[in-house]
């Protein structure tokens, strides 16, 4: 499989696959394709449906099979960046749980928990997240700007939750009450933080579209007056 990702602020990659090669994604980001690609529609088994079913993603993946050399393009949902993630064994990804756009279908999906459950429930995006693993490219979506980070062994970046975009396994996760009522109240900011300790590298974005909806919120008719 052949890459490139084309445009500016709403960015797409066009894949050229040869015969039999396989593309997934799931969600309906497919933007445009040769009329050779195979679509096949698939649950991936029952547990991995209730998984997905729990972490709020959809329940579905398509697969997209080339029948002969064929082209397919995956665009984003939201102004930023796609980024490319080489995945092999020992190279996973723990990316943001609406991050992923497509794979290759060599590419595993799982839920990544944060070892503290109760603290995720309540922190929002950052606590169900996805972790990419087996062998084959990945492209995740980045809301805004991409800024990455290598974290030395014990150091420590405070985010606020939905600029996580995604981090290596070596990195951990705990999300934290902001603390204080008076900060929680007149500080602006959400409830919750989440402090990445490495060593590993980290993926921030700088435009979560959770923000872009918040911000939004207010100038939106309710039909109430």
């Amino acid at each position: 499989m052949k890459y490139e990702i084309k445009g500016g602020a709403f960015p797409v990659v066009v894949c050229e696959l040869a015969d039999g090669e396989q593309m997934i994604t799931e969600k309906g980001s497919m933007v445009w394709m040769t009329p050779n690609m195979e679509m096949e529609t698939t649950g991936g088994g029952i547990g991995k449906m209730f998984s997905k079913a729990f972490s709020g993603e959809s329940m579905f993946q398509n697969i997209y099979t080339a029948r002969g050399a064929g082209m397919i393009t995956f665009g984003s949902s939201f102004p930023g960046k796609i980024l490319p993630l080489e995945i092999a064994p020992g190279r996973e990804m723990i990316v943001q749980k609406n991050a992923f756009l497509a794979s290759e279908s060599s590419v595993e999906l799982s839920i990544h928990f944060n070892k503290k459950l109760g603290a995720g429930f309540f922190g929002g995006e950052g606590f169900i997240m996805q972790r990419l693993s087996g062998s084959g490219m990945a492209f995740v979506e980045i809301d805004g700007e991409l800024v990455e980070y290598d974290l030395a062994p014990g150091q420590k970046m405070v985010i606020d939750t939905g600029n996580v975009a995604g981090f290596e396994p070596t990195v951990s996760i705990e999300i934290q009450q902001v603390p204080g009522l008076k900060n929680k109240l007149l500080g602006g900011e959400g409830l919750f933080n989440t402090t990445l300790t490495g060593p590993g590298k980290i993926w921030l974005q700088t435009m979560p579209i959770s923000n872009v909806a918040m911000a939004i919120r207010p100038f939106i008719p309710t039909g109430n007056g």
